[in-house]
């Protein structure tokens, strides 16, 4: 640490997102603006310059032909080193989301979509890859309330609160980033039970007849997603436990995002009056 301290740091910002204190330090003023925009939704400046975790992103100069790298540390462990700015900043941006969701305090975080449907929330769990991005983009385009696509975030009584960064869309071998308002949809809003767990990812061909499940084979099925399920078992089992307690499981394979989102929306109030019922 002592020998990145002497890197020449001109610039640096610290925040706090769900009771963890962030900074990051830049060997660039300039790039401190853009910084912001990478960090989690909710963030807010933090009053003090102690923080729980560094970051330190040391930017790249070009000299005449000779192009340097730029280095992205957290702490002293070296996270990327990468002629490509936006390749560190795409590291930077997950490395500082992964975080929060391991180590916030007072919630619970999970890896999948979230939308609100009424008054209550439809829970989508599923890695990278899975095909959640693509069913919740589906589900604001037909009217849901986006509140996630990356975690569900959730609070001691298992409701789900929004999380509401940009949609993340896989075009090719990019990404392309868009708000919930760009899709003709809203973001954000209070929070609210589950009223279902849908535990799903793409098949071609398929159509979604999913099966209900138990609330059991929903807790397993959520605590695989679980981010700090090893850091705070007992929180988080007791969130999960409040969710599908109340909620209904449904297993499937889904075909195109569109179709699917459809049957989704036809069948989430029932779903709610479910929700309900249990709850009462």
């Amino acid at each position: 640490m002592e020998r990145l301290d002497r890197l020449g740091w001109t610039a640096e910002v610290a925040f706090e997102s769900y009771g963890i204190r962030i900074g990051v330090r830049v060997n660039r003023p300039e790039t401190l603006e853009h910084l912001t925009t990478l960090f989690p939704p909710g963030w807010r400046p933090s009053p003090g310059p102690v923080v729980d975790w560094l970051f330190s992103l040391l930017v790249g100069e070009t000299q005449g032909r000779v192009r340097k790298f730029h280095m992205l540390y957290a702490g002293i462990t070296r996270r990327a080193r990468t002629l490509d700015l936006e390749a560190a900043l795409d590291t930077l941006e997950a490395d500082l989301r992964q975080i929060v969701a391991a180590h916030a305090r007072r919630r619970v975080f999970v890896h999948a979509g979230v939308v609100a449907w009424g008054d209550q929330a439809i829970l989508i769990p599923g890695r990278s890859r899975s095909g959640k991005t693509t069913l919740v983009h589906e589900l604001v385009r037909a009217g849901a309330v986006y509140y996630s696509d990356e975690f569900a975030v959730l609070d001691s009584a298992g409701r789900v609160f929004p999380f509401a960064k940009p949609l993340s869309l896989r075009e090719g071998d990019g990404i392309r980033r868009c708000r919930a308002e760009e899709l003709g949809g809203v973001s954000g809003g209070p929070p609210l039970r589950v009223s279902a767990v849908i535990l799903t990812e793409h098949r071609a061909g398929a159509r979604w007849r999913p099966a209900r499940q138990s609330a059991a084979a929903g807790l397993l099925a959520l605590l695989g997603h679980a981010v700090p399920i090893r850091l705070r078992p007992e929180p988080t089992l007791s969130a999960l436990e409040k969710v599908v307690s109340r909620a209904a499981i449904l297993k499937g394979p889904r075909g195109e995002a569109e179709p699917t989102a459809r049957l989704i929306l036809e069948r989430a109030a029932d779903w709610g009056r479910g929700a309900v019922a249990r709850a009462g």
